[in-house]
C-alpha cells in the first residue's frame, strides 16, 4: 500500500461511523471524509495544511478559485473567509482530506534552522505532496486513538511535518506564518481587529497603524495576502456572520443586517442576494 493509499484508508477509518464525517483526532488534526458532491459552503479558513488523499476540493477565495486533488494540498495563511465544497465524491471514491493547524508558535522555533527562502504572501496556495511530507502525515493518523503513542510521539511528528513544509515548495510561505515580527503577522493582527468590529466603520489608515504599516503599504500587503481590500474582507466577514445569525437566531433580515453593520436594509439585501443567490429572507426560512 503505498503512502496516499494508506492515508486515505486512515481517514476512511477514523471517520467511519461519525456523523458529519469529520472527527478531530488530536489538538490542530481533523479529518474529514464526504461521500458525495457537496453544495458550496462559506465559513472562516484558519492557518493550516489541508493534504487531500482522493477526491477533489475547490476553494474559493474573493470568487478566486483553489481546486486540489488526490496528492495535492492547500496552505491557508490566515483567517479567511472562503467558500468551498467537495467536487468529486462517491461512497467508493470519498473525497478525504487531513488538516493540520499551523501554529506560529510550532513553526518559530524550526526557523533558525531552515534556509533563509524568498517571502510568500499569498493567502491560499496549492501544491504537490512529497513522500517526505505524506510520511509523518501518514504515521501521526497511524498513531492517533492511542493516547500514549500520541502523547509521546506526536509532537516529534507534528515537527517533522511542519520541517517538510518551511523546506518545501510553499516554506517561503509557511516561514512568513511562523515570524512574530512578519508581515503576514502584521495583516493578522488587522484581520483579527475586522473580525471582532465586523460591525463597526472601518478606517484603513486606522488598520494600517495597528499593522505597523503606512497606509498605502498596508493595503497593497493586505491585497496581496488576502485577495480583497480592507474593505471587501469586512463585507465577507459581515456577510457570513449574517448568513450564520439568520439560520440560527429568531432575527428578522433587517435586523441581522443591522447587527453587522448595515444601515440600509435594502443595501444589505441587494449585497445578500449577490452573494449567495438567495435574499435574506429565503435563507431564515430554508
Amino acid at each position: 500500500m503505498d503512502l496516499l493509499d494508506e492515508l486515505r484508508t486512515l481517514i476512511i477509518r477514523h471517520t467511519a461511523g461519525q456523523r458529519g464525517h469529520s472527527v478531530h483526532l488530536i489538538d490542530g488534526v481533523q479529518v474529514s471524509r464526504r461521500d458525495e458532491p457537496t453544495e458550496l459552503t462559506a465559513g472562516i479558513a484558519q492557518p493550516s495544511v489541508a493534504i487531500v488523499a482522493s477526491g477533489v476540493k475547490l476553494t474559493l477565495l474573493n470568487g478566486v478559485p483553489y481546486e486540489y486533488g488526490v496528492g495535492q494540498f492547500l496552505v491557508t495563511s490566515l483567517d479567511l473567509p472562503v467558500v468551498g465544497q467537495a467536487l468529486k465524491a462517491t461512497p467508493d471514491e470519498p473525497f478525504a482530506v487531513v488538516s493540520l493547524r499551523l501554529d506560529p508558535v510550532e513553526i518559530a522555533p524550526l526557523l533558525l534552522d531552515t534556509p533563509e527562502r524568498k517571502p510568500q504572501y499569498a493567502g491560499l496556495v496549492v501544491s504537490d505532496a512529497t513522500p517526505d511530507l505524506l510520511d509523518p502525515v501518514v504515521r501521526l493518523l497511524r498513531i492517533a486513538g492511542r493516547p500514549d503513542d500520541v502523547r509521546v510521539l506526536a509532537p516529534g511528528i507534528r515537527r517533522e511535518i511542519l520541517w517538510r513544509l518551511l523546506t518545501g515548495e510553499q516554506g517561503g510561505l509557511v516561514r512568513q506564518i511562523g515570524l512574530a515580527d512578519g508581515m503576514l503577522a502584521h495583516i493578522s493582527r488587522a484581520i483579527s481587529w475586522i473580525r471582532r468590529h465586523h460591525n463597526e466603520p472601518l478606517l484603513v489608515a486606522d488598520l494600517a497603524e495597528l499593522a505597523g504599516m503606512s497606509p498605502s503599504t498596508f493595503h497593497r500587503h493586505f491585497r496581496a495576502a488576502t485577495s480583497m481590500t480592507p474593505i471587501q474582507f469586512q463585507k465577507q466577514i459581515r456577510l457570513q456572520e449574517a448568513r450564520v445569525l439568520l439560520r440560527t437566531q429568531s432575527l428578522t433580515a433587517a435586523e441581522v443586517g443591522f447587527q453587522v453593520g448595515y444601515t440600509s436594509s435594502a443595501h444589505f439585501t441587494r449585497t445578500y442576494h449577490q452573494a449567495f443567490g438567495r435574499t435574506p429572507g429565503e435563507d431564515r426560512s430554508a
